[in-house]
């Protein structure tokens, strides 16, 4: 179950109870009259039946309480009630069958943004893949695909395509339009400084063709991707964690990367533009398997887009 908490105008304070009152999935209502300070008002809390959280947080949203109060959700976690049995047994359908928009939207508007830690990640990742092509080595390659974040805007992507959120898609697409070029551009400066040095060689980068299950774009790369993104969002949706490290070491997005940007320093064009159509081909993938898994699941209740929201309450009748 999660918990929810509502900051409440006095005068809303009354609509409020009465929607969670008629709620079946909600128990252990409690409230604390004036205890709001920012904003003022009454504090009301409950716990909810996974599955009935989209119904409720839209009726709740129509109470306009996102702008005069404030509505907070989080896990429960573990608890003991009789009530919080029936209340679970009367949601309209099983907890992992359902996917609480609200909370999902919040954590793909978070990992979809730009930021120099996510730079910082990729950028080590894609010099480990480097690292990992001119010696050789199986296993840095898969320490770089584990370092590599860029699942994140992936999953936020296919988020924002889902719920037709503009805003998200344009940011998740403009946070890997500029990290993948950025953090390839810092490889590169690296290669040369390492080959310069000596402690690499780049004359035989065709060799890497070897690692055939990494770099070669067939049938299977396509298949891998779809298969990757879909475990990856399952487990998003599920708020199973542990699976995202077998999702990471799937895709090769990441040793694509690096192989790009060895091969293109060693003027072996037809090889660097292999690995880039690898990249573009697992991008796309993981995207459209992230899709295909978010529809599988009931969009009762979804909440509509802010500009949406906004227009709606200038027009009371469209309600």
């Amino acid at each position: 179950m999660l918990h929810l908490r509502i900051i409440s105008p006095s005068e809303r304070t009354s609509d409020v109870l009465r929607v969670l009152v008629a709620e079946p999935g909600a128990t252990h209502v409690t409230l604390a009259r004036g205890d709001a300070m920012d904003p003022l008002g009454d504090v009301i809390e409950a716990d909810v039946a996974r599955a009935s959280v989209n119904g409720l947080l839209a009726a709740l949203t129509a109470l306009d309480l996102e702008r005069t109060g404030g509505i907070s959700l989080v896990s429960s976690g573990t608890m003991l009630s009789a009530a919080g049995e029936r209340a679970d047994a009367a949601a309209p359908r099983r907890p992992d069958q359902t996917v609480v928009w609200e909370q999902l939207l919040d954590q793909a508007r978070v990992e979809a943004r730009f930021t120099p830690t996510f730079l910082a990640f990729l950028s080590i990742a894609i010099l480990l893949s480097a690292v990992g092509v001119t010696t050789a080595s199986p296993l840095t390659l898969v320490g770089a695909m584990v370092v590599g974040p860029e699942f994140r805007p992936l999953a936020a992507l296919s988020v924002g395509l889902v719920r037709r959120d503009t805003g998200l898609v344009r940011t998740s697409a403009r946070t890997l339009a500029i990290s993948f070029p950025a953090a390839m551009a810092v490889t590169a400066l690296a290669t040369w400084l390492w080959a310069r040095l000596g402690w690499i060689g780049v004359g035989n980068v065709e060799d890497a063709r070897a690692f055939d299950f990494i770099y070669h774009v067939g049938p299977f790369s396509l298949v891998v991707a779809l298969l990757a993104g879909a475990a990856g969002m399952l487990a998003v949706v599920s708020s199973a964690s542990a699976v995202l490290v077998g999702v990471f070491i799937s895709v090769t997005t990441v040793p694509a990367a690096g192989l790009a940007v060895v091969a293109a320093y060693a003027g072996k064009w037809h090889v660097a533009l292999s690995s880039l159509a690898q990249l573009g081909v697992n991008l796309i993938g993981i995207v459209l398997a992230g899709v295909a898994v978010l529809l599988m699941f009931p969009r009762a209740g979804r909440h509509p887009r802010t500009d949406d929201r906004t227009n709606d309450r200038a027009q009371p009748g469209k309600r």
